[in-house]
């Protein structure tokens, strides 16, 4: 397993390995014991899969907020995604930062999403699969969503993007109240 820091505290890159031959690829997406031995000490909860039909989908950039504020593990299942996280942790040196990685089956990469950032993701390929891994079970009454192109990210498409009615009116990041906090 790689596990690479980025510029924003507790966002990860895991690498798992892959053991491959002419039938295909073997890999441990999650392994309790080989992520305490990288100082990650999770407890998952719930597993979320979605697929999404069409290139240009966006979904998010969404978030729980506390009491149920949730740490997620992502990756992609099938197809290709650029999956985007923005810091939105009151007094945080790096609030309203984003990192964009691409994930795909191909690569085999996750992204390590802490409570206190917003997610969201834009489909590279057709009929693209995210499966996520969560620390606290979902809660309507917690959900909420920040508007996609509000946080200055490039999401690397040309052209409309699918949305969700939830999505489309969500607010822009400048005028979002933020119900987390760093504690660095």
């Amino acid at each position: 397993m790689q596990v690479e820091t980025t510029a924003l505290d507790g966002v990860l890159i895991l690498t798992p390995a892959r053991y491959g031959d002419a039938r295909g690829f073997f890999s441990e997406s999650w392994n309790k014991q080989r992520m305490l031995e990288h100082g990650i000490d999770l407890e998952f909860v719930q597993d979320n899969h979605s697929m999404s039909a069409e290139v240009g989908t966006v979904r998010g950039l969404h978030f729980q907020s506390p009491p149920h504020a949730q740490d997620k593990l992502v990756r992609c299942g099938q197809g290709a995604l650029l999956d985007v996280v923005v810091d939105v942790r009151r007094g945080s040196p790096t609030y309203g930062q984003h990192l964009a990685v691409e994930l795909s089956a191909e690569n085999g990469k996750q992204l390590l999403a802490p409570k206190g950032f917003l997610h969201g993701f834009i489909t590279r390929a057709p009929m693209t699969e995210i499966i996520y891994k969560c620390t606290d079970y979902y809660a309507p009454d917690c959900d909420g969503a920040v508007r996609w192109d509000s946080c200055g990210v490039d999401w690397g498409h040309d052209g409309a993007v699918i949305l969700s009615d939830k999505d489309k009116a969500a607010p822009a990041l400048k005028d979002f109240d933020s119900p987390f906090t760093w504690e660095g």
